[in-house]
């Protein structure tokens, strides 16, 4: 087993290496909009999990994710390859990509927080000019205590 410290360092450079293939070695026009986000390791330096993102071409473009991730899959090999020479750890660990959901619940956080402020902004409008729905004073004032005894 490795420390943590060095699973965070290979995940780091994995993750390196992998962004520099897919820009520079690999061709694949399908590859074109792929970004690396994030690499972990296994605590045994044996697998490695690659998280990506994937561009449109356009911003009213979805992304082309299901051809992104045939290409990562086909692309493997030759990506293990390039992290076995570029990290020179005696077993070179086995890579899974999976897209990253960050950009997504990103998106839907932001969705979730302006429907909030909307309703907040409501709330304060119609609370502006706003009476109390009983007697201004709720409170029912002290009892006098009689010094006379009624006897």
């Amino acid at each position: 087993m490795a420390d943590a410290p060095r699973a965070r360092k290979l995940a780091k450079r994995i993750a390196q290496i992998v962004a520099s293939a897919l820009e520079h070695e690999v061709k694949d026009p399908r590859l074109a909009r792929v970004t690396i986000t994030d690499a972990k390791v296994t605590a045994d330096l044996h697998d490695a999990t690659v998280y990506y993102t994937v561009l449109g071409d356009k911003l009213d473009v979805a992304p082309d994710t299901t051809g992104a991730a045939l290409a990562l899959e086909s692309a493997k090999g030759v990506l293990r390859s390039m992290v076995g020479a570029g990290t020179g750890v005696r077993f070179t660990p086995t890579l899974t990509f999976i897209a990253d959901t960050v950009p997504e619940d990103a998106k839907h956080i932001n969705d979730l927080l302006a429907r909030a402020a909307a309703a907040d902004a409501e709330v304060a409008r119609l609370a502006n000019g706003a009476q109390p729905a009983g007697d201004p004073d709720p409170y029912k004032p002290p009892r006098e205590d009689s010094d006379s005894d009624p006897d």
